[in-house]
């Protein structure tokens, strides 16, 4: 396929998943149950924290945390207590424990406490001459695990400055950034801009790009992400990350 070709190919495959349809077979449908601007970050930070392994289990165990927040996400991050946090202590997602689960309540109340939100935290170098958020979500990391916490607990969130692909914060941000008129990402943050998006990179994502001659590099981690960003910013440097929709629909639904 030439680069016309493709690009066709692609948008029509944007234009198949990227629809109402997808959202019950897909963790998205956690900050979806909200309207509240902080549930529905929240929500969405916290289930996308956990989205690796099988969906169904992601999305039952995403189902959990809320239940175990009361369904008010925002309302427990803010007011919790010691007690509420001895609730959290038996969940378990893979090697996510409830003493992870309680760290990541005190480090989103340290934010909104004290750094003005997520979005603020996430759209501090959004307005400087960047091709992406990926110094954004270096940053954020450190000021997340400001709050006393287990060492251990940092792998939950990925560092790109360290060369991994972030693909669960990457996919958050998607969520939280993209202006999607089909109902599926959220876009309710409106200060930063969705050509800063990176693709959420996984396996499935990964061997279709390199099948499309969009992705050389063998390993999928950050420098695989930064090639990718630029080939599909030349697809559509405004809404680059739409083609996550096809690439992961290829991979996952049509096993391309």
């Amino acid at each position: 396929m030439n680069n016309s070709e493709l690009k066709s190919f692609l948008d029509e495959k944007v234009e198949l998943y990227n629809n109402p349809r997808f959202i019950e077979s897909d963790p998205i449908q956690i900050p979806h149950l909200f309207s509240r601007k902080e549930d529905i970050e929240i929500a969405g930070f916290l289930s996308a924290t956990i989205a690796w392994g099988n969906r169904k289990m992601i999305i039952q165990n995403s189902h959990k945390m809320i239940d175990l927040m009361g369904n008010a996400p925002y309302d427990f991050i803010m007011s919790h207590n010691e007690t509420d946090l001895e609730r959290l202590e038996n969940f378990v997602h893979r090697t996510f424990n409830g003493q992870d689960f309680g760290t990541f309540v005190k480090g989103l109340q340290n934010i909104y406490e004290n750094h003005g939100g997520l979005e603020m935290l996430f759209s501090k170098k959004s307005t400087l001459k960047t091709e992406n958020l990926q110094n954004n979500i270096t940053d954020f990391k450190k000021i997340f695990f400001e709050v006393q916490h287990q060492y251990r607990t940092q792998k939950h969130i990925s560092d790109p400055m360290k060369n991994s692909a972030a693909k669960r914060i990457n996919m958050f941000l998607r969520w939280m950034v993209r202006q999607d008129n089909k109902g599926v990402d959220l876009g309710i943050w409106k200060s930063i801009s969705p050509s800063l998006l990176s693709c959420p990179l996984d396996v499935h994502s990964g061997n279709v790009a390199r099948k499309l001659g969009l992705l050389l590099r063998a390993q999928n981690d950050g420098k695989a992400v930064n090639e990718l960003d630029q080939q599909l910013r030349k697809l559509d440097k405004n809404d680059p990350v739409k083609y996550d929709f096809a690439l992961f629909g290829l991979g996952v639904f049509e096993g391309f």
